[in-house]
């Protein structure tokens, strides 16, 4: 049966002769969102969504004529399944002494700071593959398993985080004899100033540092800024440096999209776009540029979300199969467990990864887990279909927008909805594209923000601004070039400001959002809305300081005297105001009348 109208996508671009045809004629899903999101559609479909065929009935045609044409028989073969490598006993013959492999490590630690043992051992074979390595840290009653990785010319690596002060030791394991029993200790001393240790979930809804320090997550996205090149990396990290964000997500995988059509500087896996990837043989000099970038955000006080899938993909590695998944999962959670400013994110856009079903994602959060020691913030980034974030191996949700127009107005229910903090990650960016998702006003990127935080979650900002250069911040770093980071950093000042674990949802009149501390901490966001003035009815017996925020310009203006019960408050009749409400014991001193 020939190609036609009612083939699915997908299919079609599975045989190689029907895939020239589709990139000849439809070329509006080359590198775009249509061709990631389009895969299960049929081709009728697909040609509706373009301009170039949606009113060329010819052009239409013609591309249905020379797809028939096509021998379907010739499509290429499903990839057989590859079978998972067990490393041997044996790598090592007997005559190699236990142990014997040289190992470098520094004497002592610090707390929340990587300590790594660096192992020279065998390079024949393929190390990667015929090498297992851990090592169990003890300290007291405690045992932490933390796993080696290959880093090439035979060096074995294994990272650990420690956590906790005083005397560690460990004991290598491995099937390699050189590398196998290698025992040793070291003394852990304080955290430096500034180290909190990893991000936890803490107060059900909220965050803070292993070390109980308060974190207010403040994120940007920036998909592809480590593959670039050094130029433009440090670049993004100078703007990173003056900007309010501690949290980048980033991915590890190259990206192909709108805007991002150019190569990375390097490829994961040994091998080439041409000549296709070993995907037994990661390339070490990638991993370790991405980690050596992973280690200077966590210089700037910035957590790195970590996405370990994504769709938009023209190399292969969204479609490695099983086997290579978890072994390319085990490699880089390996390398970077021991960072104490990771956060993994299993996916971007986890449903439009056509070739991975539900059980793809329960075993690949299962291969982090399991190599990851230190139990860093796990999540599952949505497109369409929320996964189901109330399972207890998601740590937070990583939404994305339901919505043109509303998704931060949705945090309160979603927190309730899955019990666990609501980061929206995707609620479009700032900035002047075609596209509905990448045009939205500064204002507007801000006033989603605050709607987000009033209801007791965290938004992250993204910004889209057309460039000659074609670098745009939210795929490839760069510069920040729009209004919203500078208002963002005054939200961030005003999150800081909150007492207790953060914000939490208030009761709310039917046309404003509340969130705070009951009794403590009022902040009421009006949005769009410009009252004149505003009536409050609150509990009797608490007196309240109020202050009108204006969201946009940047200020913080205390009404005079003390309010309590039932008031009404003057207000600028300007869009963007909030209102915050302090329990006169808890306002700071001393008061100013603007900030």
């Amino acid at each position: 049966m020939p190609y036609g109208p009612a083939s699915i996508l997908g299919d079609v671009l599975r045989n190689k002769r029907a895939e020239a045809v589709v990139r000849k004629h439809l070329t509006g899903i080359v590198n775009a969102p249509l061709e990631i999101q389009l895969r299960y559609a049929p081709l009728e479909r697909v040609v509706g969504f373009l301009e170039e065929t949606r009113a060329d009935t010819a052009a239409r045609d013609a591309f249905f004529a020379e797809l028939a044409a096509v021998d379907e028989t010739a499509a290429e073969p499903p990839r057989p399944a590859e079978r998972a490598i067990t490393p041997s006993p044996e790598h090592e013959s007997a005559d190699v002494p236990v142990g014997s492999a040289k190992l470098l490590r520094p004497e002592t630690a610090t707390r929340w700071r990587t300590f790594e043992l660096e192992l020279h051992g065998p390079a024949h074979g393929n190390p990667f593959t015929d090498v297992e390595l851990r090592a169990e840290f003890r300290h007291g009653d405690r045992v932490l398993t933390a796993y080696g990785f290959h880093d090439g010319e035979g060096v074995q690596r294994v990272r650990f985080l420690p956590d906790e002060e005083g005397d560690w030791s460990y004991r290598t394991v491995s099937n390699a004899r050189s590398l196998d029993g290698i025992t040793g200790s070291f003394t852990c001393g304080p955290a430096a100033a500034g180290d909190h240790g990893p991000v936890r979930v803490h107060a059900t809804h909220h965050f803070r540092h292993a070390d109980g320090t308060r974190h207010l997550p403040v994120g940007t996205t920036a998909y592809a800024w480590t593959h670039q090149g050094d130029e433009l990396a440090e670049r993004t990290l100078r703007s990173l440096a003056g900007s309010p964000f501690n949290k980048v997500r980033m991915c590890v995988f190259p990206k192909a999209y709108l805007h991002n059509t150019n190569e990375p500087v390097r490829y994961p896996f040994q091998g080439s776009p041409d000549d296709g990837w070993d995907f037994t043989r990661p390339d070490p000099a990638y991993f370790r540029d991405l980690e050596h970038r992973v280690a200077q955000l966590g210089a700037l006080g910035i957590q790195a979300d970590v996405i370990l899938f994504h769709p938009y993909d023209r190399w292969g590695f969204s479609d490695m199969g099983p086997v290579a998944d978890e072994r390319y999962l085990r490699y880089v959670v390996s390398r970077l467990s021991a960072f104490p400013n990771v956060w993994w994110s299993l996916a971007n856009e986890y449903d439009l990864m056509w070739s991975k079903d539900t059980g793809h994602w329960h075993r690949s959060a299962a291969t982090v887990r399991r190599f990851d020691p230190h139990g860093h913030l796990l999540g599952v980034h949505n497109c369409f279909e929320f996964w189901d974030n109330g399972l207890d191996w998601v740590t937070h949700s990583s939404v994305q927008r339901v919505d043109v127009y509303r998704t931060a107005e949705n945090t309160d229910a979603w927190r309730a909805r899955w019990g666990k903090p609501v980061v929206v990650d995707e609620c479009g960016y700032e900035g002047d594209l075609d596209q509905g998702w990448g045009n939205l006003t500064p204002q507007e990127m801000v006033r989603r923000c605050w709607e987000g935080a009033v209801r007791g979650g965290y938004v992250t900002h993204g910004e889209t601004y057309l460039a000659d250069d074609d670098v745009l911040w939210w795929s490839k770093g760069g510069e920040l070039k729009g209004e919203s980071p500078a208002r963002i950093a005054f939200l961030r000042r005003i999150l800081e400001e909150t007492p207790g674990a953060g914000i939490d949802p208030l009761p709310s009149d039917w046309d404003v959002p509340t969130g705070g501390v009951e009794g403590r901490y009022h902040l009421t966001y009006f949005g769009f809305g410009q009252p004149r003035r505003r009536t409050f009815a609150m509990a009797p017996g608490i007196r309240y300081e109020a202050e009108v925020i204006d969201t946009w310009n940047m200020t913080v203006t205390r009404l005079p005297g003390t309010y309590e019960g039932v008031f009404t408050l003057p207000l600028p009749a300007l869009p963007y105001i909030a209102v915050r409400l302090r329990a006169y014991e808890d306002t700071p001193a001393p008061a100013t009348t603007a900030d």
